[in-house]
């Protein structure tokens, strides 16, 4: 065996570096530093970070955090910007129809025409066609009103200086006012002997009639014994003066046809009353006011003008054609084949009137003369073979991918064959489709390099959604969890350290807030909501504090529990003892000793809230569009087709919601076991 020997300067050294390392963090059990190692806090965390899932859920959330309140920072879109796209689709681009109604272009503002004659003419205008006339008289409650007929589809209304002469037909004319008791007859007219002895016996009760002298008259009672005489007159009775016997005899002739006529010079026009009556004017004078036609204007040149006085003036000119001056340039007009074609000065084609309206579907006159006449001729032909769809092809403007108009290297516009489809709608007018590039909201398009998680239904940017509603729902997580904690404390507190009547009270309320049914509440207050319309702000503060009120009932119930156990220890008596205030010695002694549990209950509420607050949303009882939530961002897809087609809408969503979730019941369940490992085992 070796000799082993033992030097007093080995041994020193020896017991030195022992010395050096227990210095250097060796620790015994009468070393200071071990009460630092072995405070609560710090074997808190010890036991927390051992709990690999709980360390994996505070790494989630952490991740979670920052992708939702970073993340907007540096990705370039918003949660409110909408995105559009250039596409080629088949859309509305013309309609046509042919205009039935007659409308009415001022020839004369001083000669003013009623409106309930105006809001008339049509039907009037319409009457006279079907009656084969030329010309009408009207009589409004202002004035006498001439129509007439200048032109196929032109006809011009005049106001007519006139005075009523006689009525001529059958007429019914007030005799005068009878009285019962006097037997007189205060007559407004001519006095017709023997009538009163007639009226003594004829009139009898409220009303009725009676004949005297081959004439029938009635009579309708007024006020006492007074009674209105009407008498039934065929034939000519006159305001004024009686004609002679040639002109009775050319007036008679006048209403057997229903027309005007003209006697000595004179003119003379018969308004109808009845079937077989009208009244007679004598005209004096006529002024203009306005022209009605069907017809609408097409300019030759796109976009050139057409004022209310070239209009008029190629109107009333129609018949007899001819110059006419508008605007301080000369024009003429002239019926071509049945088309009216006004030529300026110069002789050369400005513009036709044609039954047929062929404009943008928005309605805008920004077609060519030559795409108008030729949609114009197809639908008379489909009107004529009693086709309800048709189609052609014609050249309209070329465009790019960006919906701009292309030209050739000469500056001149390009041109492609396109076809054209048209149909007829119910309400017969004709609508021409056309495919054309559009600028459109990009909805509900693919993930790309552009948007990482494609657009929803309004354009928006789906991943800019999903940061901006992730910061809503985890705000709206702590601020209701802050909530329910703190009324939970204040009332479990109070409740728990009194006693008596104020625990009693306080735990009837907990019990009144737990029978309260929390859906039916919100929808009610989501309801209310919507009728006021408030501001989606305003809404997002409400249903915070509406959870978190409905909420605080659990954490009292524990605070009081905790509470009950704690206020009898040993350092509560010494708190009283040493007099510190009550409140002192709820919260700053108390409480404290609950925050481990409150902690936890915190921790892990914070996921339920979250999915309460995305059920709200998804169903429309919570924060309403613009502001973006995870709830109603599922909500834009909630169609079961919509799910199936757009999953890259609400599957990243959804999984968001889910790691959240289960990222905070893993730091809660984390936190308990570090609090009280027993429980754990």
């Amino acid at each position: 065996m070796a000799e082993h020997k033992y030097y007093l300067n080995d041994a020193l050294k020896a017991r030195a570096a022992r010395e050096q390392k227990s210095q250097d963090g060796e620790i015994h059990l009468d070393d200071v530093s071990r009460v630092k190692v072995l405070s609560p806090g710090l074997q808190v965390f010890k036991r927390f970070v051992r709990n690999r899932l709980a360390v994996f859920g505070s790494i989630l959330l952490i991740t979670m955090f920052v992708f939702s309140f970073l993340g907007p920072l540096v990705y370039p879109y918003g949660q409110k910007q909408i995105f559009y796209k250039y596409d080629r689709q088949t859309v509305n681009y013309a309609m046509a129809k042919e205009n039935t109604a007659y409308n009415g272009y001022v020839i004369d503002e001083s000669a003013a025409v009623e409106r309930s004659v105006n809001n008339a003419m049509n039907s009037n205008i319409k009457s006279m066609i079907a009656n084969g006339e030329e010309k009408r008289t009207l009589v409004g409650a202002d004035a006498v009103y001439r129509i007439e007929k200048l032109a196929d589809e032109v006809y011009e209304i005049s106001v007519l200086d006139a005075e009523k002469i006689c009525t001529i037909g059958q007429s019914v004319v007030k005799v005068g006012e009878y009285n019962a008791l006097t037997k007189a007859i205060k007559y407004a007219g001519d006095e017709v002997e023997g009538l009163p002895a007639a009226a003594a016996k004829g009139v009898k009760g409220s009303s009725g009639e009676f004949t005297f002298g081959g004439v029938k008259y009635t009579f309708k009672k007024g006020n006492a014994k007074n009674y209105t005489l009407y008498a039934e007159f065929n034939g000519i009775n006159y305001d004024g003066a009686a004609g002679s016997e040639e002109f009775e005899a050319a007036l008679t002739d006048a209403a057997a046809k229903g027309e005007n006529f003209t006697f000595e010079g004179g003119e003379y026009a018969l308004a109808q009353t009845g079937d077989e009556s009208h009244d007679v004017y004598r005209v004096k004078g006529a002024r203009p006011a306005k022209v009605f036609t069907r017809l609408v204007v097409d300019t030759y040149d796109v976009g050139a003008p057409v004022s209310t006085q070239l209009r008029v003036g190629a109107l009333i000119n129609a018949a007899k054609g001819g110059r006419f001056t508008a605007d301080g340039q000369t024009y003429t007009v002239s019926d071509e084949d049945g088309v009216l074609v006004v030529r300026d000065g110069s002789g050369r084609e400005y513009a036709e009137f044609t039954l047929f309206s062929v404009r943008r579907y928005t309605g805008e006159d920004s077609m060519e003369y030559r795409l108008k006449k030729a949609l114009a001729e197809k639908i008379e032909s489909m009107i004529a073979a009693g086709e309800k769809t048709g189609s052609m092809t014609y050249e309209l403007p070329m465009q790019n991918e960006n919906g701009e108009y292309t030209y050739d290297e000469n500056g001149a516009l390009q041109y492609q064959n396109t076809d054209l489809r048209i149909s007829q709608r119910e309400t017969g007018e004709y609508v021409i489709n056309a495919e054309q590039v559009i600028y459109v909201i990009d909805m509900f398009s693919a993930p790309s390099a552009r948007h990482l998680l494609g657009t929803d239904g309004d354009g928006f940017d789906v991943l800019a959604r999903i940061m901006y509603g992730g910061q809503v729902s985890l705000m709206v997580g702590f601020v209701v969890v802050f909530l329910e904690i703190f009324l939970g404390i204040i009332m479990g507190g109070l409740a728990g350290y009194y006693g008596g009547w104020v625990d009693m009270v306080i735990m009837r309320l907990v019990d009144i807030f737990y029978c309260l049914p929390s859906l039916p509440v919100m929808i009610i207050l989501g309801s209310m909501m919507d009728a006021l319309r408030m501001d989606y702000r305003i809404r997002l503060m409400i249903m915070m504090a509406a959870l978190g009120i409905m909420g605080w009932a659990s954490v009292a119930r524990m605070v009081r529990g905790q509470i009950l156990s704690l206020r009898e220890q040993e350092f509560m008596v010494a708190t009283e003892s040493t007099g510190i205030k009550v409140k002192d010695r709820i919260f700053h002694h108390l409480v404290p000793n609950v925050m481990p549990q409150l902690i936890v209950i915190a921790t892990m509420g914070m996921g339920s809230v979250i999915i309460t607050e995305s059920t709200l949303s998804f169903l429309g009882l919570g924060v309403k569009h613009p502001l973006a939530t995870w709830g109603t961002i599922i909500n834009s897809v909630s169609s079961a087709s919509a799910m199936a087609h757009y999953a890259h809408i609400w599957i990243p969503v959804g999984l968001l919601i889910c790691v959240t979730v289960i990222a905070f019941n893993f730091v809660g369940d984390g936190l308990r076991d570090a609090y009280d490992p027993k429980a754990k085992r």
